[in-house]
């Protein structure tokens, strides 16, 4: 899940932090990419053509989407010039246990759906269901890890959450971006953070660049009252406070400081229930402390082995023969490439500045209704003296 409704929450308010790029930004750069979010996207997308309830299998029945999702992003990366690194999953804090076992619950549910689906002949339904019915295992991970090897990519195997690993990358300087789309990689302090990165071209989507620091400058927020501010608003480690939002986590964060004292002053006596055992410290200590790669950790590129490629996609998983020879063709060729140096490289990039009366206010729709009420106010006054004055003048 991430952060709910962040991305949109920083775009309306902190407009200044998100930039449109292009695929051909990245050139020559470094970026983190989280490996497990991109597994699910090609389980998801790559399908069988004559039965969209599965994904792509080799001669045993195995699913193959995956591999043929990673294999056709990479090269497309490496031949743009972009110098991917994936990150890896490792264990998940206990805290998002339950938030796995609802997951679970979900597709366990909808698997039911879309066998009921199939049996009624529901095309339709069964390609809605078909997304919620994914799940990646771990043979899964490491076939995806084996192949990326052979491929000469650097591959990363996170303690903890890969989204926490890729922002710690970007902040000791290993990789220029974090490329997710959970939004609670900035939450874990990532510099700058790339969504839709490989949706630019197949979705019509825009590539967007967020920058942590414009976006805290322009929210008029230190990172501590962020952190609170995005546990408030809804993440994978503790419950939500049932009809707090953004926008309301935001003003009682920016009223109170922190959520101890949003709890003991500021939902006193309103609508706003606290669930039992509300693990807002606990989600706190994650976002502050959770265990990373060590700064350092290797991101260099490894070199290509054909014959591995061949053998592993040909051989064991059944691809054509033709194609896998292309893609190494691609690659070999890619890798073997200088990078074309970059503009910034020769010219001084302005940075974004924040002016004071671009940085956001929550209350100013409240303070401009109060100031028109008062200014209503101090008109009907002003009225009601005069006529009093008027009054004593006719009857003198």
């Amino acid at each position: 899940m991430g952060i709910k409704n962040l991305m949109k929450f920083i775009s309306e308010h902190a407009p200044k932090a998100v930039k449109e790029v292009t695929f051909n930004t990245y050139t020559g750069r470094v970026v983190a990419i989280d490996a497990s979010m991109c597994l699910y996207q090609f389980l998801i997308a790559i399908r069988d053509s004559n039965n969209y309830a599965v994904g792509l299998t080799n001669d045993a029945g195995e699913t193959t989407s995956h591999l043929q999702g990673f294999v056709s992003r990479t090269i497309k990366m490496i031949e743009a010039g972009i110098k991917p690194v994936y990150v890896f999953d490792g264990k998940p804090p206990e805290l998002k246990l339950e938030e796995l076992a609802e997951r679970r619950a979900k597709k366990e549910e909808a698997v039911k759906l879309m066998e009921d689906a199939q049996k009624d002949g529901d095309d339709e339904a069964v390609k809605k269901l078909a997304g919620r019915t994914v799940r990646a295992t771990k043979e899964m991970n490491e076939q995806v890890k084996k192949m990326l090897r052979m491929m000469g990519v650097p591959v990363i195997e996170a303690p903890s959450e890969a989204e926490a690993s890729c922002a710690a990358l970007v902040k000791y300087g290993k990789a220029y971006t974090a490329a997710t789309e959970d939004l609670d990689c900035l939450t874990f302090g990532t510099p700058t953070l790339t969504r839709n990165l490989f949706f630019g071209d197949s979705q019509k989507r825009m590539i967007l660049e967020v920058t942590l620091k414009t976006a805290l400058e322009q929210l008029d927020c230190t990172m501590l009252e962020f952190i609170d501010f995005c546990i408030l608003s809804g993440c994978d480690y503790a419950d939500t406070i049932r009809g707090v939002g953004a926008e309301t986590a935001f003003k009682l964060i920016k009223t109170h400081g922190t959520i101890e004292k949003v709890i003991s002053e500021g939902l006193e006596g309103t609508k706003y229930k606290v669930p039992e055992g509300f693990r807002y410290a606990a989600a706190r200590e994650i976002f502050h402390n959770i265990e990373v790669v060590d700064k350092d950790i290797s991101v260099k590129p490894g070199t290509v082995d054909p014959e591995g490629l061949r053998k592993f996609l040909i051989d064991e998983n059944q691809f054509d023969a033709a194609r896998v020879e292309k893609y190494i063709e691609r690659l070999t060729k890619a890798k073997g490439k200088a990078t074309q140096q970059r503009l910034d490289c020769f010219f001084k990039i302005t940075k974004t500045s924040v002016k004071d009366d671009e940085k956001f206010d929550p209350f100013a729709k409240k303070r401009k209704s109060t100031a028109k009420a008062k200014a209503k106010g101090g008109l009907k006054k002003a009225k009601k003296t005069i006529g009093k004055g008027a009054a004593a003048s006719s009857a003198a």
